[in-house]
């Protein structure tokens, strides 16, 4: 027999935007970190820098992209077993996803 999920309240949402915001800004002082170990160098390339090379500037851009998604996957998760454990409620709909 399947169990019947129960609705979680409107109450997560602030939450979950606190959350994003708290990531992204842990995900960009981890990059930034990242950044100086790899290259030596306080600031990443921009794309439209046009002193650096396309290997500089797409090296850059899959660093800080995989440093965001690993942040953004571990505190979204995190969250949402915090918000298990105190409410009982699994704080996604069935299907899952952030879509």
């Amino acid at each position: 027999m399947a169990k019947k999920k129960k609705k979680l309240p409107l109450a997560y949402q602030p939450v979950g935007f606190v959350l994003s915001w708290a990531g992204g800004a842990l995900a960009g002082m981890a990059f930034r970190q990242a950044w100086k170990a790899i290259r030596h160098e306080d600031d990443a390339p921009d794309a439209l820098d046009e002193d650096r090379g396309w290997g500089e500037i797409l090296l850059a851009a899959a660093v800080q992209g995989a440093i965001f998604a690993v942040v953004r996957s571990a505190v979204d998760r995190t969250g949402a077993k915090a918000i298990e454990r105190s409410t009982g409620v699994w704080p996604a709909s069935e299907k899952g996803g952030r879509d």
